[in-house]
């Protein structure tokens, strides 16, 4: 397997980098069958297994809705197993790394910050927080996600919530015309509605909502009972924090990216700055991906190459046929 390259120095002419995406939803059958059937994906669920104490793809099967605490160690699990498969099958040698939200975690562990072992703890151990956080605070708050909404819409959008009194935080810049923004339920209907007016197309609410100021009991919580208990290593390359977009190359500088996630807003257009600003021409993105590598603000500057366990799955041809193919 090839040694992950060194970080590149801007001005270098090209460099690939590899992304691990924010979660989103994944259908039981198909990650189950690449976790049972991809060399990587089996060695890493059977350290899940021993870290857990029992069978993860049981609890992931019988676990109720797309965030359960098994959920999430899976769809790390796929992440950091379509990594190791991609370095072996393409020869991927990464020099700068990134994880968007929930992609910090797979960041940590394929950069060596954090072992596997201790990646899955933070893992579940992060969403048991979660829930008990959201369970008594801030139980009114909701995250909207929109698409087509250009920056003189959205300050129209946050104008009008102004106007009427109400709270709103930025909490993920996709793209150029994709955000995410957390409000109170009760004008989340009103947002559709003024959203759907001004041409702008609302896609999807999540709750517990995720990245604003206003959460800093959880950062707390996170800080002193989770991430207080583990040691973060130098990364083996950089990782590009997804609240700026700045180089973080020493484990202090991890840990801190991954508090702040809480309090602070995603903002992918600057992460993608950076990137391009080391040199990367080719993002491969290493897991279920419906977002990150594939909007605009990816697309109109590097290559991206995707890889999910669909692909991972696909018979591959041997080179020599492929060649003369």
């Amino acid at each position: 397997m090839p040694e992950r390259g060194q970080a590149l120095e801007t001005g270098v002419s090209e460099a690939t980098a590899i992304v691990f995406p924010g979660m989103g939803p994944m259908r039981y059958d198909e990650t189950a069958r690449f976790m049972l059937i991809n060399r990587y994906a089996r060695e890493l669920t059977a350290v899940a297994d021993e870290v857990l104490g029992d069978s993860l793809l049981d609890r992931y099967h019988e676990a109720t809705g797309d965030y359960s605490e098994y959920a999430q160690v899976a769809f790390l699990i796929v992440c950091l197993a379509l990594a190791r498969w991609a370095e072996e099958t393409s020869g991927l040698s990464p020099v700068v790394c990134a994880g968007p939200s929930f992609g910090g975690k797979a960041a940590a562990a394929y950069t060596g910050v954090l072992s596997v072992e201790e990646a899955i703890w933070l893992t579940v151990q992060r969403a048991r927080v979660l829930e008990r956080y959201f369970s008594s605070e801030h139980t009114d708050v909701i995250t909207h996600s929109f698409a087509r909404t250009p920056p003189d819409v959205l300050a129209a959008l946050q104008a009008e919530l102004d106007a009427d009194g109400e709270w709103h935080e930025m909490s993920c810049h996709v793209d150029d015309d994709l955000y995410m923004i957390s409000v109170r339920e009760r004008v989340s209907d009103r947002l559709t509605a003024s959203l759907r007016a001004k041409g702008a197309l609302p896609l999807y609410v999540m709750r517990p909502p995720m990245h604003c100021s206003v959460f800093g009991g959880l950062r707390e919580l996170m800080d002193t009972e989770v991430l207080a208990q583990l040691t973060f290593a130098d990364p083996a390359i950089p990782i590009v924090a997804d609240q700026d977009g700045r180089l973080v190359r020493d484990g202090a500088g991890v840990r801190a990216m991954l508090s702040e996630g809480f309090v602070r807003p995603v903002r992918w257009p600057s992460v993608v700055a950076t990137l391009v600003a080391q040199g990367v021409q080719t993002v491969y993105v290493s897991g279920p991906d419906s977002l990150f590598g594939r909007v605009g603000v990816t697309t109109r500057n590097v290559h991206t190459v995707p890889i999910s366990p669909r692909t991972a799955l696909r018979p591959r041809r041997r080179r020599a046929f492929a060649d003369a193919a």
